[in-house]
């Protein structure tokens, strides 16, 4: 077992998680109309359906970075049983994206936004065990 690669999988799972969940609260609780799931109580600056497709964009995210951790999981767990060029390339090229998400959130946010932190970890942690 690798644990590096295991604990980058688990990151991703909880990164996604708080992801989701501070969105919701920060981002997405004052703009639902009560009883609705979706947002959509807009302003000048945001119409409807653009808030609509940023709601479901801000999950997507999540349900993307569960996906990265579930095949880091099962990589950190198998790998001997595994073809090891394709593993290479699943680390490797998940390295380098997670690598360049952290600066670009870095970039973007000015260091605010703590994700590009734990996106620097994941990808430390992959080159490392790799």
């Amino acid at each position: 077992m690798n644990t590096y690669t295991l604990s980058a999988g688990i990151l991703c799972f909880l990164l996604g998680l708080v992801h989701s969940i501070l969105g919701e609260y920060l981002i997405f609780k004052e703009k639902r109309i009560e009883g609705s799931f979706v947002p959509s109580k807009t302003g000048v600056e945001l119409k409807e359906r653009h808030l609509r497709i940023l709601w479901a964009t801000w999950h997507l995210t999540s349900l993307f970075g569960w996906c990265i951790g579930a095949f880091l999981i099962k990589v950190s767990l198998q790998k001997p049983s595994l073809n090891s060029d394709l593993i290479d390339f699943i680390i490797t090229s998940t390295s380098y994206t997670m690598l360049a998400a952290a600066l670009l959130v870095l970039i973007a946010t000015k260091g605010k936004h703590p994700g590009w932190i734990v996106l620097l970890l994941i990808a430390v942690l992959l080159i490392t065990g790799s």
